[in-house]
């Protein structure tokens, strides 16, 4: 993993064994002209298809790229989609734990580290209105009675939403907390 250090251009080496990658080196093609986000996007795709097959369990995969990073769908209509969103597990445990399994999966085949995102069943979207909603109800809430506003705990890519919506209201946020307890606070500093 590259570490910044100091001047936005000078990094660290990777550890051994991984390959360091550049800032365009996710978007620049290989000599066959796939991307390397491509290639992740295939790879943890083909690994999600194959515990699909393991569990017995029915869905379509969706790859798309935005932004040099890999998103990817797990779809189903009928009763295969409530059997996909068995997998979301509690809070959405079990889709955090099937994205970091697809992340191995990327780093074992090619010896760098994924950013891709994983939805199952449209619970990343339907979550992320759900956190602009809060997001949105700790700034009034600061707004009326100043203060700051403590949140639940969330993911990190949950935690950069509800970051994102605060900036774009005008005030601060900061994560605070370790590990699982990791959780956003919101303060009237204005942003």
């Amino acid at each position: 993993m590259s570490a910044v250090h100091g001047n936005a251009n000078e990094t660290e080496p990777a550890p051994e064994g991984l390959v360091a990658q550049g800032p365009d080196s996710a978007s620049s093609p290989s000599p066959d002209g796939v991307t390397r986000v491509e290639e992740e996007g295939d790879i943890a795709a083909d690994y999600l298809e194959e515990l699909l097959d393991i569990a017995d369990l029915d869905g379509d995969i969706d790859i798309e790229i935005r932004s040099g990073r890999t998103y990817i769908s797990i779809v189903s209509e009928g009763e295969d989609a409530s059997a996909l969103k068995e997998l979301l597990g509690a809070d959405g445990e079990g889709l955090e734990a099937l994205q970091e399994l697809a992340r191995l999966a990327v780093l074992s085949a090619t010896g760098n580290r994924s950013r891709l995102v994983l939805d199952i069943a449209g619970y990343r979207d339907g979550r992320a209105g759900e956190l602009r909603k809060v997001a949105e109800a700790a700034v009034s809430t600061i707004k009326a009675d100043g203060g700051v506003v403590a949140l639940e705990p969330m993911s990190a890519y949950e935690r950069k939403l509800v970051h994102d919506t605060v900036a774009d209201l005008g005030l601060h946020s900061e994560s605070e907390g370790e590990g699982s307890r990791r959780h956003i606070v919101v303060s009237g500093v204005p942003s």
